[in-house]
């Protein structure tokens, strides 16, 4: 993936929640301060084992930079440039108020809002539009080489994606002005709620606006009316940074069946949309050793699972059938998420690069590891000896 770590590019991970998008994502970013880049890891809020593994006790809002001292403890080059920051939704939000709302009365006006505040910490899609916003923020200032960004977990991974043209939809609703439009009288205001299209737009914004739903949220719009422009710009230039040559989306998934099946869609989804695919890392994929016997010998069955094989033969009845059906259990599952691995890669665009982590027995708990981490993501996928097995096995059938 090194052709990917370069100056002025923007690496966006996605994924469905709990395939480790965000270690990788840090792996990535250590691997691209080593490049050597000046490097931006923006992510959700880290579990506390990679807090510590990155040597730092929290992270805020803006970018933080790792130790020399972490670094070096870690054997590695104290002079690396890596920052990270963590995700902060209504940070994001509240930021974007105090610049394009001009007087302080207004902005306290918004900000206390309930429409509002529902917007912002529920509304489907305000974690992915935050995390859009200080990427934009860091990149317009240049102040970095390359920005890597740990997107929020979701059922859908796609909704990250969609979040700015979703949310400039809303909050650019003609249908919304039109009919939250605080001078309408009360009759003309319940002719237009008779409106189809007023009627859809209520359903869509009482949702989240709690009590008093009406009055409410047109007390935003008419708060918000001489900032909600500038919010919709910036949504719209956010959605065309996503389509720009510099961002380059890596999926991240795991080697069980539905994670490929899911994979499978968003890489559809993706394509339907106009959004090129750079990567696609399959995480904890085998166990270190195994996986580092299948980089060297591909489409070789590693030495230690045929040595599994031979163990109920040579036991002859002795104790620990268990421990053997264990084993053999285990080697059956290693082999089938070899051989779905290495379908799923040869159904893949040639564009694409495929990258892949094993499994951290003792996880991800310091620098050094975390380095480990990088390096497997760096090492290249082959598959030609695999193509012509697969080949042969044809054949023979």
């Amino acid at each position: 993936m090194k052709h990917l770590l370069k100056k002025g590019s923007i690496l966006i991970l996605l994924g469905t929640g709990g395939v480790g998008k965000t270690t990788v994502a840090a792996a990535l970013g250590l691997a691209a301060a080593e490049a050597p880049l000046n490097t931006a890891l923006i992510t959700v809020d880290p579990a506390r084992r990679l807090r510590e593994a990155l040597g730092l006790s929290g992270l805020g809002g803006t970018p933080t930079r790792i130790s020399p001292r972490s670094l070096r403890a870690a054997s590695l080059d104290p002079s690396l440039k890596l920052s990270a920051m963590q995700l902060d939704v209504k940070g994001a939000w509240d930021a974007m108020v105090e610049r394009f709302a001009k007087s302080p009365a207004t902005r306290k006006k918004i900000l206390d809002n309930p429409f509002y505040k529902n917007l912002t910490e529920e509304y489907a899609g305000s974690e992915a539009y935050a995390a859009l916003q200080q990427l934009y923020d860091l990149h317009q200032a240049a102040a970095f080489d390359i920005e890597i960004v740990d997107t929020p977990p979701a059922a859908h991974a796609f909704e990250f994606l969609q979040a700015p043209a979703r949310l400039a939809r809303l909050l650019d609703s003609r249908a919304a002005r039109w009919l939250f439009t605080p001078s309408l009288s009360a009759g003309r205001f319940a002719m237009r709620i008779a409106n189809s299209a007023a009627r859809f737009v209520i359903r869509e914004l009482e949702r989240f606006a709690g009590g008093n739903v009406l009055s409410t949220i047109s007390d935003f719009f008419e708060a918000a009316a001489e900032a909600v422009d500038a919010m919709v710009d910036r949504l719209h230039k956010t959605e065309t940074l996503l389509h720009s040559p510099e961002v380059r989306f890596i999926l991240v998934t795991t080697a069980e069946e539905d994670r490929l099946r899911r994979a499978r869609e968003l890489i559809a989804e993706m394509e339907a949309e106009g959004l090129t695919l750079s990567a696609i890392v399959i995480n904890r994929f085998l166990d270190e050793e195994t996986w580092s016997e299948v980089m060297k010998h591909p489409g070789v069955e590693p030495a230690r699972m045929k040595s599994i094989g031979k163990l109920r033969p040579a036991m002859n009845g002795a104790m620990g059938n268990g421990v053997v059906d264990f084993l053999e259990e285990y080697r059956a599952r290693s082999i089938d998420d070899i051989a779905r691995v290495e379908h799923f890669i040869r159904e893949l665009s040639s564009k694409v690069t495929v990258a892949s982590a094993p499994e951290i027995e003792v996880g991800v708990r310091d620098l050094a590891v975390l380095g480990r981490v990088a390096n497997c993501l760096l090492t290249p996928i082959t598959l030609k000896k695999s193509r012509q097995n697969h080949r042969n096995t044809e054949a023979r059938s």
